[in-house]
């Protein structure tokens, strides 16, 4: 049975990265928001409970009945996690003057497993302003740092921890090593998660489920929707079935170079021209919300249509990975939907398909381990992640067939001048924005008023979290130069110097 650990998501800006930093040692875990955890079954070795922007103090923070798995389970609680179970347990916990945010030392470890290897002096990571001042009755601190007595406690005659500071963020420089000293010593986890057991075990699971089944899955020519064909094909064989469509809004050429790549990976692909339709549903539309559900609507138009034509198939395969299945949770306390994605959340009744994800909870990074060992091709395992949406969410305001060449044009600069400059594969995502405003130029003796491009680069490990790439200004200078020559109707590009939080890593 498959071990994992169980993360409660208080609303932390951190969640995401406890999940990381766990499956970076080898154990899978899975984020839940606090008012939707399930009953623990017998594949679950632990609880982690996440900070908060709450105080426990205040009458709408989030609570939970810890009873679920306090006694029965091994549990670290983080920040608020910890506030959380002192509070219950009758401790004071109330605001400090003495608030810690940053970096901080702790100067007292009592010699305990969670802290085995972790020397006195260690820098840990704080972020609170309430503090615990008084643990309750058969609660031990075991560490502290100067201003905060307790730093790190444990419940006795229990496998139950708990620290005000933040492991999984890297300034907590023994961090890992804390967690790792969790889930082995504590929960007692094999750390046997690896590409090539989650390839073995999706396998075996996608033909347990699919059985002789047919499925069709929605080609996009990006790494998660060609894992997810791969790890099918080698489920179900001659059973799926490939659709790439052309929604008249991927990058230039893109149509015709990734259906033949597609159909030198073995792939039984067919390929759908439904330009048209896109465009003409997406005119006069300016709201990023509606160009998505619009486009979302077509592709499942069309997806019906080709799959009609298919006899007797059930299923719809979908490349959806953890960040969309996170981001578009929205419940109170945890993240805020940022975006909807229109391959989560389901299909109309009228398609008459299940829907299968066989990548649903990975991070792209882990995507990209697993595509490896599969043997794909490393051009589509390294390409940049692409919305689904494509170039609708980065041609701000409506969208016409000249904007959507005039976008063309200048990624495919961008794009092809990180290639030749060998920086492609330093930059995690990169493309390029049509801005809804125009701006006066000159080009020879003649005065002009044309659009504007912005070009986009982030770096990032799983797009949770991204910052902007310090390409050189020579660089810069050189696309810029290309795009305003070589492309008719730009006479201006900026650089997106934004990060993610604050900023999305697209515009839209």
């Amino acid at each position: 049975m498959e071990e994992k650990i169980l993360i409660l998501d208080f609303g932390s800006q951190y969640t995401q990265l406890i999940a990381r930093r766990l499956r970076e040692l080898q154990v899978y875990s899975e984020i839940y928001p606090f008012n939707h955890f399930p009953d623990p079954d017998a594949s679950v070795k632990g609880v982690i409970l996440s900070g908060s922007p709450f105080s426990v103090n205040d009458p709408d923070s989030p609570r939970i009945d810890l009873g679920k798995f306090r006694k029965k389970l091994p549990v670290l609680g983080v920040c608020y996690g910890a506030q959380l179970m002192a509070h219950e347990g009758g401790g004071k916990v109330q605001a400090s003057d003495t608030r810690e945010y940053g970096r901080a030392n702790l100067n007292a470890i009592k010699n305990d497993v969670l802290f085995k290897n972790i020397k006195l002096g260690t820098q840990v990571w704080m972020s609170h302003g309430d503090t615990i001042k008084e643990v309750p009755s058969g609660f031990e601190i075991i560490a502290g740092t100067e201003s905060v007595a307790c730093a790190a406690y444990k419940i006795k005659d229990e496998l139950t921890y708990a620290i005000q500071f933040h492991p999984e963020v890297t300034h907590s420089t023994d961090g890992k090593t804390l967690l790792h000293n969790f889930i082995t010593d504590i929960c007692g986890c094999s750390q046997n998660w690896t590409p090539a057991h989650f390839i073995d075990t999706t396998v075996a699971e996608l033909k347990q489920k699919l059985g002789n089944d047919k499925v069709v899955i929605g080609l996009s020519g990006g790494v998660d929707s060609s894992v997810a064909a791969i790890l099918l094909k080698q489920a179900i064989a001659s059973n799926l079935y490939c659709i790439f469509i052309d929604n008249g809004l991927l990058r230039k050429d893109e149509y015709e170079k990734v259906l033949h790549g597609y159909k030198n990976m073995g792939l039984n692909v067919i390929g759908v021209d439904a330009k048209q339709q896109f465009l003409s549903q997406l005119k006069g539309v300016t709201d990023p919300e509606q160009k998505r559900k619009a486009i979302g609507r077509v592709f499942i138009e069309v997806f019906d249509q080709e799959a009609h034509k298919i006899q007797d198939v059930s299923w719809l395969a979908q490349g959806t990975i953890y960040p969309d299945v996170i981001e578009s949770v929205s419940v109170k306390g945890p993240s805020a939907t940022i975006k909807s994605h229109h391959n989560v959340g389901g299909l109309p009744e009228t398609m008459k398909l299940k829907i299968v994800e066989p990548l649903r909870m990975l991070f792209k990074d882990e995507v990209r381990a697993v595509g490896t060992a599969l043997g794909i091709d490393p051009v589509i395992l390294k390409r940049h992640p692409f919305p689904g949406p494509g170039l609708a969410i980065r041609i701000l305001g409506d969208i016409t067939e000249e904007k959507v060449r005039i976008l063309q044009e200048a990624d495919a600069i961008f794009i092809d001048e990180l290639k030749a400059h060998n920086l492609y594969n330093q930059v995690w995502q990169a493309g390029a924005v049509f801005l809804p405003v125009q701006s006066v130029g000159v080009m020879g003796d003649e005065r002009t008023y044309q659009h504007v491009i912005c070009l986009r680069a982030v770096t990032s490990v799983d797009g949770m979290t991204a910052d902007w790439c310090h390409l050189p200004y020579e660089f810069l200078g050189l696309v810029s130069n290309k795009i305003i020559n070589q492309v008719k109707g730009i006479n201006r590009v900026v650089y997106d110097i934004s990060s993610k939080p604050p900023a999305t890593i697209e515009w839209e």
